[in-house]
């Protein structure tokens, strides 16, 4: 997972320069390789680092990003339902998959597991042929440093913002998956299931991908809102788990509330990121947030290890796992304060030209302009139009000029 998301810079530039379907046709062959190799070296663990750990986790990441990019070439108007409804399946394998590869393991033993695992792989090769991004009439020129990385979001204050923030509260992240089996073992009578609360997170995860991201597509809805309110409460969910020791119940429930809000979380990355750099600059802001993610999500784990040896408590581990997304539920209002750069507005701006206008009607019968994608489109000035009437009769209204929010 590491490998994953510190790759991903790498999987933005190279799906911005290649393409995405030849990107994610790569990242299918190193992946699938990489689990294939795998299988041949189960009992040398620096081999496994380098097939499995680096390969696979490569294949992944150039896999990863495109299948988040490419939905933004398509969807703009339900751009958080399609997030959630793809993002969701990831919540199903997560579910599905232990089972599977339990079942496997026991009938078939872990050399044949692996090269299985290899052929599933394979299948994101094939699913590489689906993605076909929309064409742009593009001049050819030379390729430069800034046409291979697009500074302009490094320089997108909004997206600087954004990013540092969600690194920092993902410190926390991935403390309780790695220790709440434990956790369950240590302080829960003997004939529970110690998987059931990873199931429910993963559960509601999903559930939760599927509800945020049909109401990230509402009207006068904030998604950057939505992902502060999932932060404070995966915050404060985290920190009570140390209370629910000797009540199971109630640790099922924060497993289920901490699954629906990690579900707002995870489906509202790709939109808020076309939000704050357009549809040129996504690919790689997506890229360089997981890039810089990977760091948080696999030294707070670690971290966590190192307080819970020392203590031989899970207390201070999930309270300070729980702090991070906390404040940044708070911090991420600085977005609010910086500014737009003129390059993303005028992105916005080109791409919103080539769309036609409609209008829609309010209940109190006003007017709302609105491009073919539905953005609600601003009033800037006031100009003067001719148009013809069912009659033929020339007539001239008074109209705005509109230009993108």
């Amino acid at each position: 997972m590491g490998t994953t998301f510190f790759v991903s810079p790498v999987s933005g530039v190279l799906t911005d320069y290649i393409g995405i379907r030849k990107t994610t046709f790569l990242g299918g062959v190193i992946a699938s390789s990489g689990m294939f190799l795998s299988s041949f070296f189960v009992d040398n663990i620096v081999a496994l680092c380098i097939t499995y750990g680096i390969m696979y986790g490569l294949g992944g990441a150039l896999a990863y990003t495109p299948s988040l990019a490419v939905l933004g070439h398509y969807f703009k108007r339900y751009l958080g339902k399609v997030n959630g409804f793809v993002t969701a399946g990831s919540s199903a394998f997560t579910i599905v998959m232990p089972y599977i590869i339990g079942g496997l393991l026991k009938n078939f033993g872990i050399v044949m597991t692996l090269r299985l695992l290899s052929l599933i792989s394979a299948m994101i090769m094939v699913c590489a042929f689906l993605f076909k991004p929309v064409k742009h009439n593009v001049p050819s020129k030379r390729a430069s440093f800034r046409d291979v990385f697009n500074v302009t979001v490094i320089r997108n204050t909004k997206y600087v913002i954004w990013t540092t923030v969600i690194a920092i509260s993902l410190f926390g992240y991935f403390v309780p998956y790695v220790y709440i089996t434990q956790f369950v073992e240590q302080n829960f009578p003997e004939g529970l299931d110690t998987k059931l609360p990873i199931l429910c997170i993963g559960i509601t995860s999903g559930v939760g991908r599927l509800i945020f991201g049909y109401i990230a597509d509402l009207p006068n809805v904030n998604r950057i809102y939505l992902q502060q309110l999932s932060f404070l409460s995966i915050g404060v969910l985290t920190m009570l788990l140390p209370w629910s020791a000797g009540a199971y119940g109630w640790l099922v429930a924060i497993s289920l509330g901490m699954g629906l809000f990690d579900g707002c979380f995870i489906s509202l990355l790709g939109p808020i990121a076309f939000d704050i750099c357009g549809r040129n600059g996504a690919t790689q802001a997506i890229g360089f947030l997981l890039g810089v993610c990977s760091i948080p999500l696999t030294v707070g784990p670690y971290v966590a290890g190192v307080i819970l040896d020392t203590t031989q408590s899970y207390t201070l581990p999930f309270i300070l796992a729980g702090i991070p997304p906390a404040i940044g539920s708070v911090a991420m209002f600085a977005i609010k304060c910086a500014g737009t750069p003129k390059e993303v507005s005028m992105s916005d701006a080109e791409e919103a030209s080539q769309q036609p206008l409609r209008t829609e009607y309010t209940s109190d019968n006003n007017p709302r302009v609105l491009n073919s994608s539905g953005r609600l489109l601003e009033k800037s000035k006031l100009s003067a139009i001719v148009f013809c009437d069912d009659n033929s009769n020339m007539s001239y209204q008074r109209c705005y000029d509109y230009s993108v929010l």
